[in-house]
């Protein structure tokens, strides 16, 4: 707590004032995921990155975690090449207490309890919004850390948009996509496809002590083919219906002393329906499915298969008093269900969460407060709750305090996987304190964060002496002490963006690092756009980390240089080439996997 209030002082000592004085003026991006209502990102009382479309062309990402990295306060770590295992860790807390949704429903493995982030077809993506901070008193489990919300793309325009993308770069790397996506008064659509193949690189360097146990030097190659479709209809002013669905399926090869390869499928549908019962009175219907199924075999061995099925529903209506003041209420369902090659005594879980969330504006003052109970077939319930305070120190300064608590369910494989699974866990709950200060100017904008999170009850793995057998206990505790921020500035044709982080996740019995997260990160960006010709450079460079819970197995420092190219033809036609890790820097984020090297990539695009 103390490290907590040094970092709250040096933030108002450094950010109090404006630094500019320039006139021009940028729109606000809105945002829904962090109060499930729509709201400017400078209203928002929460730590809030939106990665537009236009951010994903520019940044010229294969994947979901290429595009990750930099953003602050999240860590990304990787098991080798394209496709292959991606963990991703949002203010320190574990891989598994970050909430996905996908345009409203819950995705991610019932049984592993983390979302396959690798998998996912950026080129059909429209946005992505990013909550860092505990958000389990609106959506319940696994958002200790934060909320990553993924939407797909959406038809805009008058007129029917075509378009169409191909490339090609290092380790015989391909990529294909293709869609049609626009609007009409009452109605918009997007259908969209994709493919993705690369040969890869040996992801594993091979120990038969650690990592992949095993050595297999050679290509761990990858393929991922994707298809979405989007379609809504507006019904008068009152109502509007939506139906989306998006389904990636593919083939990854691995290094492992059991099975190397695997077939999996990625499947999100959805329907959702807006309803104004009046000026005051909206209310939302979202209904899913999420599948994650993945089938491993070679070297061999026989098939093993784990699929599960996450059926989700919510209700919520939103109550308009004024428009300073709205009041939230709702109601979810999950349903999980898991069928495998390995026999779970128990293969079906139920939740049920109500919420109540109230916003209000008295003057210079923004209050936000929620509260929510879920019910579980397992543990049974659990409340939530979280209180924000916002304060307006200048018509372009805000202050925000904030306190939240949240929780983590354990997963299939932690309650019920054979010699291993605990069923008399109990959930992992958090308490987190934030202090922020934010600006925006016409030019640039700016934000700095300090937090202090305490992670209780956390799942570790235990050894029991008489039987012999390791096992998942709620044994660990964590204190997570970070401060990050972001600054964001363009004038003309240029563009700089830096963010940062520096946190201490710390083990809280033993004082030790928790593993793969960097301490330090530090993102540079700077890009000019002049003409048809846009050229960018980035560095993102992380301080060492470790393996191990011991704090053992270090895993050194680096600093990665990509660059950007893009050139217009016309308004059809353009040329992007992007030059990944230009330095070839060696470097681990999981020890004794191989990151890129060099990686190259040229793309032509077309849109009519």
């Amino acid at each position: 707590m103390k490290k907590f209030l040094r970092f709250s002082s040096l933030v108002f000592i450094l950010f109090f004032y404006p630094l500019s004085n320039a006139q021009e003026q940028r729109l606000p991006e809105v945002v829904v995921t962090a109060t499930r209502t729509a709201q400017t990102v400078d209203d928002s009382l929460a730590s809030v990155t939106v990665i537009t479309r236009e951010d994903i062309d520019n940044s010229q990402a294969l994947t979901v975690p290429d595009l990750l990295r930099g953003v602050p306060g999240l860590d990304v770590t990787t098991s080798g090449g394209l496709g292959k295992s991606a963990s991703v860790f949002l203010r320190g807390t574990e891989s598994d207490h970050v909430l996905v949704l996908m345009d409203g429903v819950k995705v991610g493995s019932a049984t592993l309890g983390t979302a396959a982030f690798q998998h996912l077809p950026l080129a059909q993506i429209e946005r992505i919004e990013i909550v860092r901070g505990p958000r389990s008193s609106l959506y319940g489990s696994e958002a200790i850390g934060g909320v990553i919300q993924i939407f797909t793309r959406q038809g805009k325009g008058k007129k029917p948009s075509i378009t169409f993308s191909g490339g090609y770069g290092a380790d015989n790397t391909y990529q294909v996509t293709g869609g049609v996506l626009g609007s009409t008064k009452t109605s918009w659509y997007n259908l969209s496809a994709g493919y993705l193949q690369t040969d890869g690189f040996n992801d594993c360097r091979g120990s038969e002590s650690g990592g992949c146990f095993t050595i297999e030097p050679d290509d761990d190659g990858y393929d991922n083919t994707s298809y979405s479709v989007r379609l809504g209809h507006r019904f008068g002013e009152s109502l509007s219906l939506e139906a989306f669905a998006l389904r990636t399926e593919g083939h990854s090869e691995y290094d492992s002393s059991f099975d190397n390869e695997a077939d999996i499928l990625q499947q999100v549908i959805g329907f959702k329906a807006d309803y104004a019962v009046s000026d005051s009175w909206l209310m939302n219907l979202n209904v899913g499915q999420s599948l994650d199924e993945t089938d491993n075999f070679g070297n061999n061995a026989p098939n093993s298969f784990f699929n599960t099925t996450r059926t989700t529903g919510s209700f919520q209506s939103n109550f308009l008093f004024s428009n300073e003041n709205t009041l939230t209420i709702g109601y979810d369902y999950q349903k999980d269900e898991v069928e495998s090659s390995t026999a779970y005594t128990v293969d079906s879980l139920d939740n049920q969460g109500i919420f109540a969330q109230y916003q209000t504006q008295y003057g210079q003052a923004d209050l936000i407060v929620g509260l929510r109970q879920d019910d579980n077939d397992q543990f049974g319930k659990h409340t939530t709750g979280n209180v924000g305070l916002g304060y307006a120190l200048s018509p372009k300064t805000r202050f925000v305090l904030s306190y939240g608590t949240a929780f983590k369910a354990p997963s299939f494989n932690e309650l019920y996987f054979p010699n291993f699974g605990n069923p008399n866990l109990v959930p992992e709950e958090s308490e987190s304190i934030e202090m922020s200060f934010m600006g925006t100017q016409p030019l640039y904008k700016w934000s700095l964060n300090t937090y202090y999170t305490k992670v209780d009850k956390l799942i570790a793995t235990n050894f029991d002496a008489a039987t012999g057998n390791y096992f998942a206990d709620n044994i660990n505790n964590a204190k997570i002490t970070g401060i990050d921020g972001a600054l964001n500035w363009r004038k003309g044709g240029w563009e700089f963006n830096t963010t940062f982080s520096w946190l201490k996740p710390e083990d809280g019995t033993t004082g030790n690092l928790l593993p793969r997260r960097a301490e330090k990160s530090l993102m540079l960006e700077l890009a000019e756009k002049r003409g048809p010709a846009r050229l960018g450079l980035s560095w993102l460079t992380q301080s060492h980390r470790y393996d191990d819970t011991a704090n053992t197995q270090r895993l050194g420092s680096y600093g990665i240089l990509n660059a950007t190219s893009e050139y217009n033809f016309n308004k059809h036609w353009a040329l992007r080439i992007r030059v990944e890790n230009a330095l070839d820097e060696e470097y681990e984020t999981a020890r004794f996997y191989n990151t890129s090297g060099r990686f190259w990539f040229v793309s032509l695009h077309y849109q009519h």
